[in-house]
């Protein structure tokens, strides 16, 4: 079955929505992830990433646990990257 292509400025910004629903440990992102990996193609990744398959399903289910690096690895072969920036400032209650 072929996969819809989409464009890498919509997976960015899915990415980034799942990231701001986050309840800090990164399991929005991972799962969001690991949908967008799945609907691209897991052996497509597998291949560009070079990591077995089997080994991308276990770290991007909702139970994984995945390396940076392999997070890394799957958001090149999805044709982005990682960046950082400062968070937004919280308030301070004044007593």
């Amino acid at each position: 079955m072929a996969k819809t292509p989409v464009s890498a400025g919509d997976l960015a910004a899915g990415l980034c929505a799942s990231l701001e629903q986050d309840p800090g440990d990164g399991s929005s992102l991972r799962v969001a992830l690991g949908e967008v990996a799945r609907a691209q193609g897991m052996m497509k990744i597998s291949r560009e990433t070079g990591l077995a398959r089997e080994a991308l399903y276990r770290a991007l289910s909702d139970r994984g646990n995945p390396e940076l690096a392999t997070v890394l690895k799957v958001l090149k072969a999805l044709g982005l990257q990682l960046s950082i920036r400062p968070a937004k400032a919280r308030r301070t209650r004044r007593a």
